[in-house]
């Protein structure tokens, strides 16, 4: 019987979903939620972005067609359990996961946009918004401020990593190697933003005198 083996932007997928569901339950377990509480926040971070990605596109959410996804997400959940003394006292846990799953998010956003044959322009946002929308969504589960709602570099860089892939596209490089330097792109910069505290300028209250 032959076995299908995952292609590369399916690979990306699932390292995406651990990665962010690492996160998620990351931050849930500093908020002290049950064990049930961190996976619902862990899968809402892995699977958030995705479903607007693909409610927009007019298709069936991906993690509805396989539960490979929801799996994923409880093994992120088992390996913090097993592991939580060292995930916890680890300060960049959350931070690195979160910005790999950024990463890699943006990738499967963007490639399957145009899978559907819309523009780049339009690739580029729904990359923005599975890279960035489970991560409002785990922040509002938490009763945080969304990080794209603050100073940080956060759904820019899942653009930046959208303009990478479009600049790359006009070479006629190999698709796996467009995927690694758009993901990289985004990965870089939401690490060079952070540690040298670049950021968007904020909007001034014009109420103020």
């Amino acid at each position: 019987m032959d076995i299908a083996l995952p292609s590369f932007v399916q690979i990306i997928e699932f390292l995406g979903t651990f990665a962010f569901a690492i996160s998620g339950i990351r931050l849930a377990s500093a908020k002290e939620f049950d064990w049930f509480g961190a996976y619902v926040v862990g899968v809402a971070t892995a699977v958030g972005g995705g479903t607007l990605r693909d409610i927009m596109l007019g298709t069936t959410p991906f993690w509805m067609t396989d539960s490979i996804y929801l799996l994923c997400s409880g093994f992120a959940l088992l390996c913090v359990i097993l592991f939580s003394k060292h995930l916890i006292r680890l300060d960049h846990t959350f931070f690195i996961f979160d910005a790999i799953g950024l990463a890699l998010f943006t990738v499967v956003g963007l490639q399957k946009t145009l899978d559907f044959g819309f523009p780049i322009w339009v690739a580029i946002i729904m990359g923005a918004t599975t890279g960035a929308a489970g991560g409002v969504i785990r922040d509002v589960f938490i009763n945080e401020i969304p990080l794209i709602f603050r100073k940080e570099i956060y759904a820019m860089a899942c653009v930046i990593g959208g303009i990478v892939y479009s600049i790359c596209t006009l070479f006629d490089l190999n698709t796996i190697v467009i995927h690694l330097l758009c993901g990289v792109s985004v990965f870089l910069t939401r690490i060079l933003a952070v540690k040298y505290h670049i950021c968007l300028p904020t909007l001034k209250n014009f109420d103020d005198k």
